[in-house]
Parts: C-alpha cells; structure tokens; sequence
C-alpha cells in the first residue's frame, strides 16, 4: 500500500485535487514520487514548468495538455509525454479541464524504465507512444479505468518494475557519483569526484551522458536550484541572503542568477505567481504567443 498525501484547492480561480504517494521500497532508485491530479478552472490555465532533477512522464486521462516551447508553438501528444533533463523552463496549458497522472522518475531510473542513452532525451519532450507504441495507449486506459488512485499507483509500480526488470544496468560508479551529489546538495568538487572513481574527467562526464543525460556539474547546479524552489513551494518567509548561504550558493547573487536562467526573473518573481495548495507556478511574461503547430499532435515538441 501506497501512503497517500490529499491536497484540494477551491476559490475563485477553480479547483484541483492532487493525490501525492512516494514509490514502494523497491521503486525508491527509480521513483521520486507521483502525483494524480484532477483540475477544472473558469479559464485556460498556463503554467511555468521549472527545469530540476527528475526525468517527468504524464500520463493523460481527460484532455490533452498543450505543451508550448521556447518559441511559444504548441503541440499535443496522445496518451501524455516524457520530459528528459533540461536546463529551460518550458510551459504547459490546457484549457479549464485536466486529469493525470504525473511520474517523477529519477535520471537513473529513467535510463533503466526506457532503456535509451539518457542524452538522447535531454532537451526533449517526447510522446508517450513514441516511445512505446500502443502499450503506452493500453496503459493509459488501464489506468483511467482504474476505480482509485490506490489502484492506478499500483498499476505503475507493476509497470515500471517489468521494465526495469527489463532494462539496462546502471553503472555502478554513476549510481555513487549521483548519490553523492545528493547527499551534498550538489556541493562538491567533480574533479575530487572524478578522482575518487579513478576516473578521468572526461570519462565521467561521458558516463553521465549515457546514465544521466547531462554531466555531473550541470546535474549539481540543477540540484541546488531544485532545493531552493521546494523552499518556496514550502511557503513561509524567505531571506534570500540567508537561503543561497543554507544551500551551498556564493552568495545571492549566484543564487539570483540561477533563478534568471532558469525562470526568466528574479526569486521574487517567481515567488509572486506561486499558485496555492501545491497548485505549482502561472507562467510569467516569457512566452509571447501561442501558435498551434502544424499536426502537431503526437510530435516531437522540440
């Protein structure tokens, strides 16, 4: 059995329901968490989605999400997406309905679910079925039949654990190099790193393309920016001053200047259009205008 976390949202705005569970003990390499939603708002709702370290599957049961990039052109994909690692904020709208199933997979527990060299997605939002044809249409009526929530997380868990059972070994110096970058919140040295696996930089940095998707300075910066925005999604007062020295940062201004490239603003901004009751993050005034790609259901959105 899963434990459950409930989180519900009513106002003038709309209202949301997020079912949050951590994977089972088995799952714990590969999974960071779920998230079941169900929305329904007035008006389209458009958010910021913010660059971190998770590899993010969402599965559609209502109408599909639109996915905008950089440019701000759209596209749709059946059945839901795979986001790879990425250093951009991207953003998502759909249009006052949304029910899913959000699965955050750990980088290493991507490479093992997919089976792909993880640099190959990086960058990338990929269909579902893209990557796995009709068992990825199959699953998804699986799971929007399903009565409960209990039961499509368990539904998950039976899946992933088949392919991970079928997927490639992870290496085991990646898997320590990776834990260690946790473990520190993302402060240490990658060259003491390198040195403690016998390793030359460049090897490294080559394993973690393979394993990871980006290399272990990258990995280590998102990290530390990840922290901070779980701080804010915290709620409460925040000196900035005082977070950037708790999480490992320079100072403030090397904390501003994650946030500016991973956001487009300042903490503050961000701060601003945090939405309540775990609602995440509206998008700001980065994306200019929305033009629907050509058939771009079902296409590569970037």
């Amino acid at each position: 059995m899963h434990t459950l976390r409930v989180v519900r949202h009513a106002s003038e705005r709309g209202g949301w329901e997020m079912v949050l569970a951590s994977p089972p003990a088995h799952l714990t390499s590969l999974i960071r968490d779920y998230c079941g939603y169900r929305e329904a708002t007035p008006a389209p709702l458009r958010r910021q989605e913010l660059p971190g370290v998770q590899v993010v599957l969402i599965l559609e049961f209502g109408p599909l999400l639109k996915h905008l990039d950089d440019a701000g052109r759209v596209t749709r994909h059946r059945s839901g997406f795979l986001a790879g690692l990425d250093e951009r904020w991207s953003t998502t709208e759909h249009t006052g309905i949304s029910h899913g199933l959000q699965v955050n997979l750990t980088p290493l527990g991507a490479r093992r679910v997919l089976g792909l060299p993880m640099h190959e997605l990086s960058h990338r939002v990929v269909g579902l079925e893209d990557l796995w044809g009709p068992e990825a249409r199959r699953l998804v009526e699986q799971l929007a039949e399903a009565p409960r929530w209990e039961a499509r997380f368990a539904l998950m868990d039976a899946f992933l654990t088949r392919r991970m059972e079928r997927g490639p070994a992870v290496e085991a110096g990646v898997q320590w190099a990776v834990e260690r970058i946790h473990q520190t919140g993302g402060n240490l040295d990658i060259a003491t790193l390198a040195h403690a696996l016998g390793h030359s930089h460049k090897h490294l940095i080559h394993q973690f393309h393979e394993h990871v998707g980006l290399p272990p300075r990258r990995l280590a910066r998102l990290l530390r920016f990840d922290r901070a925005v779980q701080r804010l999604k915290a709620g409460g007062p925040v000196r900035w001053a005082d977070l950037a020295v708790e999480l490992g940062y320079f100072d403030q201004a090397h904390l501003n200047r994650d946030f500016r490239q991973f956001t487009g603003g300042p903490p503050s901004a961000l701060l601003r259009r945090t939405l309540p009751d775990a609602g995440g993050f509206e998008s700001g005034p980065q994306v200019k205008s929305v033009q629907e790609a050509p058939h771009a259901e079902g296409q590569d959105a970037r």
